[in-house]
């Protein structure tokens, strides 16, 4: 059941310029600008001092257009702040997805999540304002554009939030779709996983700040990891890049105040587990 009133279906500016930014996609129009250097942003997870320290970075780079893959909340202690940052880069021309622990903002029934993440996704509702969970309810599940499809989880049921953990289920995205290059969250660890032309598909870690060319003769899923909750070991925050014009994907490694990050998360009274997570990258 869902916790939106009717008094939140009025359409914000926000909204207005989200539709006016993902309509195309719906409709495959062109844009007006084409894409050069995009940057992909995901599991933002609440974590102010990561994403501004990853939103830092990629300006460094030059990034002419961001995506953030969902899960902007949940977890840490900064989720009106990092949900309204991603706002104002949707009037930008940002593109923005659903992510589950997004969609579990709207839900009444929390029970397929683990208690952790339940009373971080309770304490967050109570966070943010109607614009902002009414933002949220308008988010898409997946976008396509210019031969790419941007998942929070997977292609073959985005809205079922299963996990790409490894080959099988990475093929198994690939033949859901027809693009050449799907980029997904969901998973906190970054990995690209390739398929030939015969449906051979395999996987490598990448390494950071190393560009690595996405030949057309190959389909590819990308996984650029977790910007808020890093879980490979590493606490350092994680995104990538891709140019649209040479083709060329690069992972990034950020690092940020995680210290403060965990201490806000104890001040917030949130799970002491959520702040060691921080600090350990686990």
């Amino acid at each position: 059941m869902s916790l939106i009133s009717s008094e939140m279906n009025t359409l914000s500016l926000y909204q207005f310029a989200y539709w006016c930014c993902d309509i195309r996609h719906f409709l495959n129009l062109p844009h007006a600008e084409p894409i050069m250097l995009l940057a992909l942003m995901t599991d933002l997870h609440a974590n102010r001092e990561a994403l501004s320290a990853c939103l830092a970075h990629a300006e460094q780079q030059k990034v002419t257009r961001y995506a953030f893959l969902g899960d902007i909340v949940g977890y840490g202690a900064d989720p009106a702040w990092v949900l309204q940052t991603v706002m104002d880069y949707v009037t930008k021309g940002a593109f923005v997805l659903m992510g589950n622990h997004d969609a579990g903002i709207l839900q009444e029934d929390k029970g397929d999540m683990n208690p952790v993440a339940r009373q971080a996704v309770e304490w967050t509702r109570a966070q943010l304002s109607k614009e902002q969970i009414a933002f949220i309810a308008a988010l898409p599940y997946r976008i396509e554009f210019q031969d790419m499809l941007l998942v929070h989880a997977n292609a073959w049921a985005p809205d079922k939030w299963e996990y790409i953990d490894g080959v099988m289920e990475a093929m198994r995205s690939m033949h859901a779709c027809k693009a050449a290059i799907t980029f997904c969250g969901h998973v906190h660890m970054p990995t690209l996983y390739h398929m030939t032309l015969t449906g051979k598909t395999g996987e490598f870690l990448p390494t950071p700040e190393s560009s690595i060319p996405l030949s057309k003769q190959r389909r590819w899923l990308v996984i650029p990891g977790s910007v808020g909750q890093p879980r490979d070991g590493n606490p350092a925050a994680c995104y990538a890049t891709f140019d649209t014009e040479t083709q060329e994907l690069t992972y990034f490694r950020v690092p940020y105040d995680h210290d403060t990050a965990a201490k806000k998360i104890l001040a917030a009274g949130l799970p002491a587990s959520l702040a060691a997570r921080l600090l350990t990258g686990d």
